[in-house]
């Protein structure tokens, strides 16, 4: 896995790399320190997964995963931030982060994200986690009202399962459905919800009281 970390702080971008490069099968193959420095080594080396920090100069995390993710649809972004703030977490998912963790995260978080995210999955820090479902609690029942989007109700069954981090084979466990059927639902949820992967599912999911 091929991963390019992304930090305005030498001291924690030296860290990060540090804590990478003792994973198995991960490989940085660069550490930069803004927004306009991680386009350009994603578009060198072309990494899994990128690592990213949200504020910094010259350009924010937020403004470089809406870029990575549009341009280089193959490379996933994790967020690693100090930051937990709803403005934050809804901006970083919107633009496209599949990852969302706070520096408190450990080496094995950061693991299981980088390797979630390399997969295509969703994985939450649990304090970003509690966040979303306490900002979802306070938005109407799904059941009490129309379904946003058009969304048919095995559609939003399967949004608010996205929601939770689940794969398309757990997905398809929880609905005994297979996983072609999901496969076809979640690409209708894109579609119907104007998101170009997960990560933007789950934020549209959160802002509608779906996860």
């Amino acid at each position: 896995m091929k991963v390019v970390i992304v930090d305005d702080q030498t001291i924690v971008r030296d860290g990060l790399v540090t804590i990478c490069e003792r994973l198995p099968d991960v490989e940085v193959v660069a550490a930069v320190g803004d927004g306009r420095q991680a386009l350009a080594a994603v578009a060198e080396h072309s990494p899994d997964v990128v690592l990213m920090d949200l504020r910094m100069p010259h350009m924010d995390g937020i403004e470089a995963t809406r870029h990575i993710t549009m341009d280089h649809p193959a490379t996933h972004v994790v967020v690693l931030t100090t930051f937990i703030d709803d403005e934050s977490i809804n901006a970083a998912l919107t633009a496209g982060a599949l990852g969302y963790l706070t520096k408190e995260a450990g080496r094995e978080d950061v693991d299981r994200a980088l390797r979630a995210a390399a997969r295509g999955q969703a994985l939450l820090d649990p304090a970003v986690h509690a966040r979303l479902v306490a900002l979802a609690r306070q938005q109407p029942a799904a059941g009490s009202r129309e379904l946003p989007a058009g969304l048919t109700a095995r559609e939003a069954e399967v949004l608010i399962c996205m929601a939770k981090g689940e794969s398309n084979r757990e997905i398809a466990r929880s609905l005994f459905v297979s996983e072609a059927t999901v496969k076809t639902h979640v690409n209708r949820v894109f579609a119907k919800t104007g998101s170009r992967d997960r990560g933007q599912a789950i934020a549209y999911a959160h802002r509608h009281g779906l996860g």
